[in-house]
């Protein structure tokens, strides 16, 4: 199928919420990652987001060039040809953009897809986030406001933060502290400003405890009753009936956390699961084996001629793919939409 239409990936988004299960968003670098997270999802029958950080999209442009754009215009590209040949949706989301990288990275992305639409085209991102979890929240709503306006008139859904998600990801460092629990006074003030759908589709990221890095689990101290809180203070400001959710959240931070947390958070009304750390880790684990096992075919060692075979790249890369694509199943298993692709 080809990347997911906007109303292909609000259907996904509805009937993950509706259902009780939450989608992968699996960040990426380069080609082989994307082909990796896409077999992942074909091979758990799940539907799923492909995500590009500022510094991945970065790295994706070349060392030489290191633009942010063009890194993350020319995967999104790759992608849309490369899951043409699967039977699964993915979308394409753009991850992690503090204040400074605004008007280099979410901004000139969103110009693009505003062209296309006017074109008669679809977007060509699904989604981007704002993080604003570093500014004042007055501030980052305004600034959320302002692009959810534009997100909205080119078909793409807004992600924004609310509270901190602690640890270091991409050069962007936060404090281990209480801001990483979001106060419920903060999803009240995000209905305010941002309204309940109106005004255009969201994700928030709310936080309750996230870390983003490596951690073993039961390391990453998690308040899932955080987002609850959240939802039933919404609910009742908006008149909803009990039990009602109204935000569609997103969980950041996921390395290191308990089955039965995420399943608690899913529950609350979690949607998509940010994953990075253990894919990364995925997909490296198989290059060093391959390289300590082949050690004297990698290298010309004593003015030998070493061995072709295992040191073309794509000997290596495809194991690399293979591991990743593994560690994806395992998450759509972990959040539950393994086998509930869109038919």
């Amino acid at each position: 199928m080809p990347i997911a239409t906007p109303e292909v990936y609000a259907e996904m988004l509805d009937r993950a919420k509706a259902n009780e299960f939450a989608y992968p968003a699996i960040n990426v670098t380069s080609s082989e990652t994307v082909n990796a997270a896409i077999r992942g999802f074909a091979e758990a029958e799940s539907d799923g987001i492909i995500q590009f950080s500022t510094g991945g999209a970065e790295f994706a442009s070349g060392q030489k060039v290191k633009d942010m754009v063009t890194g993350a215009t020319a995967l999104a590209e790759f992608a849309h040809v490369v899951a043409a040949k699967y039977d699964i949706n993915v979308a394409l989301h753009t991850d992690h953009c503090p204040k400074d990288k605004l008007d280099g990275f979410v901004r000139p992305l969103i110009e693009i897809s505003t062209e296309r639409v006017k074109n008669g085209q679809n977007p060509l991102f699904q989604s981007h986030m704002w993080d604003g979890s570093a500014i004042d929240l007055d501030e980052n709503l305004e600034i959320a406001a302002e692009l959810l306006a534009k997100t909205a008139a080119a078909k793409i859904i807004l992600e924004v933060e609310i509270g901190v998600v602690g640890g270091e990801e991409d050069g962007v460092e936060a404090e281990i502290n209480e801001k990483l629990y979001t106060a419920e006074g903060d999803f009240l003030k995000t209905i305010d400003v941002l309204g309940a759908g109106e005004k255009g589709r969201y994700l928030l990221a709310a936080t309750f405890g996230n870390v983003h890095g490596v951690y073993k689990p039961g390391n990453v101290k998690l308040r899932p009753d955080v987002l609850k809180g959240g939802q039933e203070a919404a609910a009742k400001k908006l008149g909803l009936d009990p039990g009602s959710k109204p935000f569609e959240l997103v969980f950041h931070g996921g390395s290191g956390s308990l089955p039965e947390e995420i399943r608690e958070a899913v529950s609350y009304g979690v949607v998509k699961m940010n994953v990075d750390t253990d894919t990364q880790y995925a997909f490296t684990r198989p290059i060093v084996d391959h390289f300590f096992k082949n050690y004297d075919g990698v290298l010309k060692i004593d003015g030998e001629v070493g061995n072709k075979k295992v040191y073309d790249p794509r000997s290596y890369l495809k194991a690399a793919e293979a591991g990743m694509a593994a560690r994806v199943v395992e998450a759509c298993e972990a959040l539950g939409s393994a086998g509930t692709k869109v038919k």
